[in-house]
């Protein structure tokens, strides 16, 4: 089973942002902020999970994480926007995680671009086969809580 590393470098109101990398390729990410692991407004808990190729209602087949506490139907989904609703700023995920290619400004808020083609793209890479997903939040080792991203 391959292994995928997805480092979390900034979170704030805007999203949480990161890189994900797979055998030398690199995609950009973008979650939800952390909101205490709360159901359609925080990103998921560090950690490790498998992913595997799975059916979903609204995307159809995508990568799915297993086993994510407290929470199901966390997708890997193409997505710009991953702001906090309650605060006034866009989202287009509920939980899931984005990929893109680059961190930008879109509508006046930071956002993932790119984001079809860089799912498509990781999509075929892994071959819609299982993954191991280690999610590690870098900006909380660094001493740093998170930039205002707001």
């Amino acid at each position: 089973m391959k292994k995928v590393v997805l480092r979390r470098q900034k979170m704030g109101d805007q999203g949480t942002f990161g890189v994900l990398e797979v055998d030398g390729l690199e995609f950009v990410t973008g979650e939800l902020p952390w909101r205490d692991n709360a159901r359609g407004k925080s990103c998921i808990p560090a950690g490790t999970y498998v992913v595997r190729w799975s059916p979903s209602g609204k995307y159809g087949m995508k990568y799915q994480l297993q086993a994510v506490p407290g929470r199901s139907h966390i997708l890997i989904h193409a997505a710009n926007h991953v702001g906090d609703e309650d605060k006034g700023l866009k989202a287009q995920v509920d939980g899931c995680l984005a990929l893109g290619t680059e961190i930008g400004v879109l509508d006046g808020q930071m956002a993932v671009r790119n984001s079809k083609h860089s799912v498509a793209t990781f999509e075929d890479h892994m071959g819609r086969q299982p993954f191991e997903l280690t999610i590690v939040d870098e900006y909380l080792e660094a001493g740093n809580p998170g930039e205002n991203l707001a």
